[in-house]
């Protein structure tokens, strides 16, 4: 079931389906009357988060992304489930910003740009193969 604070949406792996899932994000997030810095970090993380997907988990090969986004109490949640390679963002070591861009070895900021964006993410391996991510943003964070 669909409702204004909820949204349930499967794209094929393609990064032109994206707008999709930013739109859904942003739509459950107007809904739930969250602030405009809680809308922007979702649409963020899970921009990037089912990019890597599509670039680097099915890389090439022909697969959905199933999303979920909806309104816990105060949080947003937004679940992305796939059938990639397992892999949990969790793992990847965050990024020396000491060091400046241009010297930096490549990637990274995608996984360091939705922990920044939520406040809480998590991965399961989904049962048969594939993951299960989940971002969790407060609609207002403590001061």
């Amino acid at each position: 079931m669909t409702t204004a604070t909820e949204r349930r949406l499967r794209i094929p792996a393609d990064l032109d389906r994206i707008a999709e899932v930013r739109a859904a994000v942003r739509a459950v997030a107007e809904a739930c009357d969250a602030p405009i810095d809680c809308e922007d970090d979702l649409v963020q993380a899970v921009d990037e988060a089912v990019t890597n997907v599509i670039i680097h988990g099915y890389a090439g090969v022909p697969g959905d992304v199933e999303i979920h986004v909806g309104r816990d109490d105060r949080d947003i949640v937004i679940t992305i489930e796939d059938r990639a390679p397992a892999f949990d963002p969790r793992s990847v070591p965050a990024p020396d910003l000491t060091v400046p861009p241009e010297r930096r070895r490549p990637g990274g900021m995608g996984v360091h740009l939705m922990r920044e964006a939520a406040d809480d993410i998590a991965h399961r391996p989904r049962t048969g193969g594939g993951n299960i991510l989940t971002i969790t943003r407060r609609m207002r964070r403590s001061a």
